[in-house]
C-alpha cells in the first residue's frame, strides 16, 4: 500500500508540474515579469492576451528583452485557481493580469501586495472588484469587456424584425452572468423585448435545461460566462433543431457557421486597453491614478453567417447601420 501511494502521489505531482509549466520555464530575472491568469483556452481570452502583448510592444516592451510573460489558465476548473495564483506569485510578477470573473475574485483576494488588471469582466463592481464603476482600488483597476446591449438588440431587430423574447443561459455561480441578465432585461425594455433566462448549475445541465426555450424564444444570446461559452457548440446544436437562431458574443462561432450571428466588442481590442494599463504600471504609475477602461461603440464588431441566414430563412439587410461583416458559405 504504501508503494501504491507514493507512485500515484508521485504520478500526481508530475502531472501537476506539467500542467503548470505549460510556458517555458526560462526566466531572467532583470526583465519584468507579467504574470497572466487565466480561466481556460477560448476564442476571446486568447484574443486579450494576443491584443495585450500586440499593444505593449507598440508602447516598446518587447517580449524576451523588456518584458517576459507568465501565462497560465486551468481550463476552465476552479478548482485549479488556487495553485494557478501560487504559481504564478513564485515568479514575483511585476503586474499580475486576471481573466475572468472567478480568476479576478480569487486574485483580488489573494494578492495585496502587487498591482493586479483585471480584464473580460462584464461589471466590475457587481463582481466585487470595485467600490466604484470609474475609480480604481488600491491596487486593483482593470478593462471590462461590458458591451453596448442596446446595440446589439438593434442589430438582432433588423435581422429578425418579428423577435421579441430573447433566451438567454446564466451561470447561477457567476457575477458577470447575473450583470448580463439585468443588463439585457433594462435594455430589451426600449424595444419592448421579453429575456427568458433559465440558470446553469452545472455545464454538463444545459443539454437538458435548454429545452425549457423550445417554442418560448426568438432566438438566444450567448455571452462571456466562463461556465457558459465552452458548451456553446451543444447550444448551437440543440438550439437549431428547435429552429432557434443563436447569437454569439464573438465571431469564432460565425465564422464556422455554426451560429447567426454574434455582435459584441472586440477582444483584441479589449486586450489593448489591458495592454494599456500594464504599461502605465511598468512605466511608474499607481494603480490608483488608472481609472478602469469600458468599451465604446467603435470597439464592437458585428458578423453574419451566410449560410445559417439561408438555413433559417433570413433575410440580411443591406442597409444595416453597422460595420458588419458577412460571411460567405
Amino acid at each position: 500500500m504504501r508503494i501504491i501511494v507514493t507512485t500515484s502521489f508521485i504520478a500526481m505531482l508530475s502531472v501537476g508540474l506539467l500542467y503548470f509549466m505549460k510556458i517555458s520555464s526560462k526566466q531572467n530575472d532583470s526583465i519584468p515579469i507579467v504574470a497572466v491568469a487565466n480561466y481556460g483556452q477560448h476564442s476571446s481570452l486568447n484574443a486579450i492576451i494576443v491584443g495585450m502583448k500586440n499593444q505593449l510592444q507598440k508602447e516598446g516592451f518587447i517580449e524576451g528583452k523588456t518584458i517576459q510573460y507568465q501565462i497560465v489558465d486551468v481550463g476552465f476548473d476552479t478548482a485549479l485557481i488556487p495553485q494557478m495564483v501560487q504559481k504564478l506569485k513564485s515568479y514575483h510578477p511585476q503586474v499580475v493580469v486576471a481573466l475572468t470573473t472567478p480568476i479576478a475574485q480569487y486574485v483580488k483576494n489573494s494578492i495585496k501586495d502587487r498591482p493586479v488588471i483585471f480584464s473580460a469582466i462584464t461589471d466590475p463592481v457587481d463582481a466585487g472588484l470595485l467600490k466604484n464603476t470609474h475609480k480604481p482600488e488600491k491596487n486593483i483597476t482593470g478593462s471590462s469587456d461590458r458591451q453596448d446591449l442596446s446595440a446589439l438588440l438593434s442589430f438582432a431587430k433588423a435581422l429578425l424584425p418579428k423577435a421579441h423574447r430573447i433566451g438567454l443561459f446564466y451561470a447561477t455561480a457567476e457575477s458577470n452572468d447575473r450583470a448580463l441578465v439585468d443588463m439585457m432585461t433594462e435594455a430589451a425594455k426600449k424595444y419592448q423585448m421579453q429575456v427568458i433566462s433559465i440558470p446553469v448549475d452545472q455545464q454538463r445541465d444545459i443539454p437538458l435545461r435548454i429545452q425549457l426555450f423550445k417554442d418560448k424564444v426568438d432566438f438566444l444570446y450567448v455571452g462571456s460566462s466562463g461556465p457558459i461559452q465552452p458548451s456553446l457548440p451543444i447550444i448551437a446544436i440543440e438550439a437549431r433543431k428547435m429552429g432557434i437562431p443563436v447569437f454569439n458574443l464573438d465571431e469564432e462561432a460565425v465564422k464556422n457557421h455554426l451560429v447567426l450571428a454574434s455582435y459584441g466588442v472586440n477582444y483584441a481590442r479589449i486586450g489593448e486597453k489591458t495592454g494599456t494599463l500594464v504599461a502605465a504600471i511598468l512605466n511608474g504609475n499607481p494603480v490608483e491614478m488608472l481609472d478602469p477602461i469600458y468599451p465604446e461603440i467603435q470597439d464592437h464588431d458585428a458578423y453574419v453567417s451566410e449560410k445559417q441566414a439561408h438555413d433559417f430563412g433570413i433575410e440580411i439587410p443591406k442597409d444595416l447601420p453597422y460595420a458588419l461583416t458577412i460571411l460567405r458559405s
